[in-house]
């Protein structure tokens, strides 16, 4: 009797260990993937962040160049700011399949995309060790 006593024990205490590193493994796998979510839109926004720079400056130069060859500043000013309006309203009404789905698209790429981890233990061809 005091044999299986013992061994139940051993079982609760093998299986509550088993709990606890499943959810510590659980909280790692988390913290990796939004980690490298994070990291991957932080990046993409710097990219932007630079071309919007680029642009900026790009429009500035379109809109003094327009404004010379039409005689005054401004118009060619209201020439650029109108492209942008139209551009404004084509993203607007179109935003779901240019900007929601594909971003949506990436973000659950990059939560599903599995990490390959080099170690040295040796795993076999259905992933268990």
């Amino acid at each position: 009797m005091e044999n299986i006593a013992t061994n139940i024990e051993l079982l609760y205490e093998k299986a509550k260990n088993y709990a606890e590193v499943n959810l510590e493994l659980a909280k790692l796998n988390t913290i990796d993937k939004t980690a490298d979510v994070v990291s991957s839109l932080l990046a993409r926004l710097l990219v932007i962040m630079v071309v919007a720079m680029f642009l900026l400056f790009f429009n500035i130069t379109i809109g003094l160049y327009l404004g010379e060859v039409l005689g005054t500043d401004y118009l060619g000013f209201l020439v650029v700011s109108s492209i942008y309006l139209i551009l404004a309203l084509i993203l607007h009404f179109k935003r779901d399949s240019i900007i929601k789905v594909p971003l949506t698209n990436v973000i659950i790429a990059k939560l599903l995309k599995s990490k390959v981890v080099a170690n040295n233990s040796k795993e076999s061809t259905d992933g268990s060790l």
